[in-house]
């Protein structure tokens, strides 16, 4: 049997958002674009702060599953300039979703919410995140996302 792969717990971002901006519906589903204005950024291997740029575009299907597609940056302690763009899955049970789209605080066991993300930088010192593939677990808050993301060892 093959062996699994390891993962390293690398940060943990909280990403602070605008209320939402209905787009209508699309394509593929509901169209949406959550504004992301900062937060921060903190773990054993990435600290910083996330900066007022950047927004998820995010398409909601019929049954409440949200498609996230995010692009943003943040600044590292030291002043490297990391770009984060992160895709990911958001469902659940109709009433936990409806929880979630009122803002209420719902347990993260509750709903899937995972992310895959690609970072990017030129500072050298942290060149590693050029070549290294992160995963997410995500929490929805009320005015916020956190995601802990692990390296793929």
């Amino acid at each position: 049997m093959p062996e699994a792969p390891v993962l390293e717990y690398a940060c943990t971002l909280r990403v602070e958002l605008a209320p939402i901006r209905e787009m209508g519906s699309g394509r593929f589903g509901q169209r949406r674009i959550i504004p992301i204005t900062g937060g921060t950024v903190t773990g054993p291997q990435l600290n910083g702060r996330i900066l007022n740029l950047g927004a998820d575009w995010q398409t909601i299907q019929a049954d409440g599953a949200a498609h996230l597609d995010t692009r943003y940056a943040f600044e590292t302690d030291d002043g490297a300039l990391i770009e984060i763009v992160n895709i990911g899955t958001r469902h659940g049970p109709p009433d936990v979703i409806a929880k979630l789209a009122r803002g209420e605080e719902v347990d993260p066991a509750d709903y899937y919410m995972r992310t895959i993300a690609r970072l990017e930088t030129g500072d050298p010192r942290h060149a590693w995140v050029n070549n290294t593939l992160l995963v997410g677990t995500g929490k929805r808050l009320a005015d916020a996302v956190q995601v802990d993301l692990f390296a793929v060892a």
